[in-house]
């Protein structure tokens, strides 16, 4: 009963999870191109199981709508695909709805089949895929990829389904939203094999070598790679190595600003939130700003918090086509 009691007491309240208004997104417009909107939700509603939000429309407005979040690419990546995907789409395609039910915040979204999920993947999951693609808040295919950390897939299957997902969505003309982790030679032979040089592509939350991130820069024009929360952590220096790269390229930094949330909370966003006592139990799309502060302290001159963020939304319209008003 007291080991209960404790566990209880370590998490923070819920109000912890409004954020105080950046600096710079009061004047420098939030957009986060990867987020698992339903994952985040659900992890709410577990961790704070009489909490405030009743659904995601109200979890969004509540901690989005005065943070200036104006846009989010939510990701659906897990066999079978829920058919709330659809009311969730549905709702945001009217201005007059995205007004009502999302707060005014842009709702986008991308669907595929995660590595981990590749053995699920059949002709039925991708009729439901190829649905989505036709909706009219649908900008891309993904996350799909590769996954050797973990192996929950076969690696044959992996790759097998990498390379038929690549094939539909580069049929349909379709952005490329691309999970890769340990396995740099099989991703870059895969893509390099069956996607075109100027295909749009978005290397979701990048923590591989920057060496590899060079040759896909090198090699694809329209390829940008994602930043998340993870670059904070004292275990990865390779995501801040990858900034410095970028930002020393003669076209500019192709970087995006992610959340992944609700994973990979920005570990550097307790300095500004002095009250809490534990750790935030869930990463939410208000954090980008957090993010964004990493990346400028990264030891890339001339690049401050808002120069990024404005940068990741111009690369944002490129990759997504997603503008803001």
């Amino acid at each position: 009963m007291g080991k209960n009691n404790k566990k209880k007491s370590s998490l923070p309240h819920e109000k912890h999870l409004l954020l105080p208004l950046h600096s710079t997104a009061a004047t420098t417009p939030v957009v986060d191109t990867h987020t698992h909107l339903l994952a985040t939700y659900s992890w709410y509603r577990s961790k704070y199981s009489t909490g405030t939000f009743g659904d995601i429309y109200e979890f969004v407005r509540g901690l989005y709508v005065g943070r200036n979040v104006k846009a989010i690419v939510d990701v659906w990546c897990e066999p079978p695909v829920p058919r709330v995907w659809k009311e969730l789409a549905d709702s945001a395609i009217s201005p007059e709805d995205r007004a009502t039910m999302w707060g005014g915040v842009d709702y986008w979204f991308v669907m595929g089949v995660h590595p981990h999920e590749a053995k699920h993947y059949n002709d039925e999951v991708e009729k439901t895929i190829l649905e989505a693609m036709a909706h009219p808040r649908c900008v891309g295919w993904g996350e799909i990829g590769l996954d050797y950390h973990y192996d929950h897939s076969s690696r044959q299957i992996q790759q097998r389904i990498f390379a038929r997902q690549l094939r539909n969505a580069v049929a349909l003309k379709k952005p490329l939203t691309i999970h890769t982790r340990e396995a740099e030679e099989d991703t870059e032979r895969i893509l390099k094999a069956e996607v075109p040089v100027d295909h749009p592509i978005h290397i979701h939350c990048f923590t591989d070598s920057p060496e590899f991130a060079r040759r896909l820069l090198d090699h694809f024009p329209n390829l940008h790679i994602g930043i998340t929360g993870v670059i904070s952590y004292s275990t990865n220096t390779n995501t801040s190595a990858t900034v410095r790269h970028m930002v020393s390229r003669p076209e500019g930094p192709r970087f995006l600003l992610e959340t992944d949330a609700p994973y990979m909370v920005p570990a550097n966003i307790y300095d500004s939130l002095s009250e809490v006592k534990g750790r935030l139990p869930l990463c939410h799309t208000a954090m980008i700003p957090w993010v964004a502060d990493f990346a400028a302290a990264s030891g890339i001159d001339g690049w401050d918090t808002a120069r990024i963020m404005r940068r990741a939304n111009e690369n944002a319209r490129k990759v997504y086509g997603i503008t803001i008003n």
